[in-house]
């Protein structure tokens, strides 16, 4: 658990955090043009900074010598820098849980480059996941430049990645959530504040740089009423198990790329020839996205055509991703959950006309309930979702079907899109937010109150005896009820000590003690100092009132996982003779 920040600590990270908010605007500025402007050169042979529909991608031999041309380049910077392979938050997870949120210069100009590259040129993926990772890249080497803590340093890594989000989509609050969920594994005041600056600044940012208003425009739908409310949990059901299928689905090609009798140089290599095949027969598959999720919610694309369209996407999105290509994850997922839905509504429809179910409404929730559940951060995915849309009412089918959706995905697999890489590699990521026993318990609820002790005219001869029976390795000296020293088994056996030597002079006298009121945590930071397993505890007049132990600090979470124990109800368990009576 973090400590205790200072204000003017907070104020300073604070200020960090409003540059990293600046920067991630215009980091993500520049990563869409360039987006655009590869795109535009590569595939349609023009010039232009916008990124283009792919509705009327020309096809040929050309789309797939782009696409390989990328993948080469790609090869070659993955290669520079390892880290950039695949959409990257996994890596900058890791780099939180082990590296001490170091990331290095290079990730930070390879990543935005390959994946500008890799999108450029076909790759079905979305520039959200590339621009997280880059905005998270700023942060750290900031973090790296100023005088702070890995801790702290951790709190600008999470902060430039959520500028990076809110400056793309201009969704600040499912920013924080998302970096909350999945890079900083804590909720407090000193991660809160600075996630906000940074966040709301980038989405400033996204309003100057690209203009206001919801990303994504949909259709006036209707979803109140409880009668609607069931067809939505079957939506959630039926959105979990794509979130299953869209996983393992991942995982699986992976394991086949793992398994290719090449180097993994060649990987983005086939993995393009793979992606540009499928672009070849559905060339809405490839890029970006967006104005694809827009038709989607809009409705106007047929059924036949969509369901075409979702297989596609899913396949080159695998195809391409578990090549080790840079990319992003969410545009693929929300086109796919999207489209997943509008199915569902569709045939909803066409069975049950009198429902009056929108395809498109259905789509809406879809989007947000497979992301939430495939990358466990269904709370980000639900404000997400209704920020690029901008959509009230539908906060509550959002939520219903989000959260049966992460139940059936967490029922059904293990580690989730952005954790199984990291699974493969020994690392669990623990993301449960849970009270800090250590902080919360104090010394007086479990130390040993009755003591055994060694008075100040002792020897060391009444020492050993006293250690010679079972008990504790160490034993306060005391004088008048005072504590003025103590003595640990290895102090009683030194060499050179005689039996008839007084207790003091093998006596540790510079003794620390706590207060019946401090908290375990308190204790344990003491005995991690100090580098000892046993603690007195002293009242206020310094009088000796028991020992905490690192068994007794145990002792505390011992009696927090009983509390996750099963306890009979308030109703009596009814006795067999008293059934059979009665029958």
């Amino acid at each position: 658990m973090p400590a205790e920040t200072p204000p003017k600590r907070l104020v300073l990270l604070a200020l960090t955090a409003a540059f990293l908010g600046i920067a991630g605007g215009g980091a993500a500025w520049c990563l869409l043009h360039l987006i655009g402007l590869i795109t535009n050169f590569a595939l349609f042979h023009r010039y232009g900074w916008s990124v283009p529909s792919f509705r009327h991608l020309p096809r040929g031999p050309g789309l797939i010598i782009a696409a390989v041309c990328g993948g080469l380049v790609v090869s070659f910077l993955a290669k520079w820098s390892p880290v950039i392979r695949g959409h990257g938050i996994p890596e900058a997870m890791e780099a939180v849980l082990t590296k001490q949120s170091r990331i290095s210069p290079r990730a930070a100009i390879a990543k935005p480059l390959s994946a500008a590259i890799a999108i450029g040129t076909g790759g079905p993926f979305g520039a959200e996941g590339p621009i997280i990772v880059t905005g998270g890249a700023l942060g750290s080497l900031l973090g790296q430049v100023v005088h702070v803590s890995p801790a702290e340093r951790k709190i600008l890594l999470a902060c430039g990645a959520a500028a990076g989000m809110a400056a793309t989509f201009g969704t600040p609050l499912a920013a924080v959530i998302l970096a909350i969920e999945l890079l900083l594994f804590e909720f407090s005041a000193r991660a809160f504040v600075p996630l906000v600056v940074a966040s709301s600044l980038a989405a400033g940012m996204h309003v100057l740089l690209f203009g206001s208003g919801p990303l994504f425009h949909v259709p006036t739908h209707s979803y109140a009423g409880l009668g609607k409310l069931p067809l939505y949990v079957l939506l959630g059901l039926v959105c979990g198990l794509v979130a299953v299928f869209v996983t393992k689905g991942l995982h699986l090609i992976e394991g086949v790329y793992r398994r290719l009798p090449v180097k993994e140089f060649w990987h983005p290599i086939i993995g393009a020839v793979g992606f540009a095949s499928v672009g070849y027969l559905v060339p809405r598959a490839l890029g970006v996205g967006y104005d694809a999720i827009g038709d989607v919610l809009s409705g106007r694309i047929a059924v036949a055509a969509l369901a075409a369209l979702v297989v596609a996407k899913l396949v080159a999105w695998w195809v391409a991703l578990g090549s080790g290509t840079s990319g992003g994850t969410l545009a693929p997922i929300l086109l796919i959950g999207g489209g997943a839905g509008s199915l569902v509504g569709s045939a909803i429809a066409t069975a049950a006309p009198g429902l009056h179910v929108s395809p498109g409404a259905f789509a809406l929730v879809a989007m947000a309930a497979v992301f939430g559940a495939s990358a466990r951060a269904t709370f980000a995915a639900m404000v997400f979702v209704f920020e690029v849309t901008r959509d009230y009412q539908i906060i509550l089918p959002l939520m219903l079907a989000s959260v049966i959706a992460d139940i059936v995905a967490s029922s059904l697999m293990r580690e989730s899109l952005m954790t199984e890489k990291l699974s493969r590699r020994g690392l669990r990521v623990h993301a449960e937010y849970e009270v800090d026993v250590f902080r919360t318990t104090q010394v007086r609820d479990v130390m040993t109150r009755d003591v055994a002790t060694l008075p100040a005219d002792a020897t060391v001869a009444d020492a050993r005896a006293l250690f010679d029976r079972p008990g504790h390795s160490a034993y306060p000296v005391v004088e008048d009820g005072c504590v003025i020293g103590i003595v640990s088994r290895s102090d009683a056996i030194r060499e050179g000590a005689e039996p008839t030597d007084p207790v003091t002079s093998i006596a540790s006298m510079d003794v620390v003690t706590v207060l019946p009121d401090d908290t375990l945590l308190d204790t344990l930071n003491i005995m991690l100092q100090e580098e000892v397993d046993h603690v007195p505890v002293a009242d206020g007049a310094e009088q000796l009132v028991g020992i905490c132990t690192r068994t007794d600090v145990l002792r505390a979470r011992t009696q927090q996982l009983e509390l996750e124990q099963r306890q009979r109800g308030w109703r009596p368990a009814r006795k067999r003779n008293d059934v059979a009576g009665s029958a």
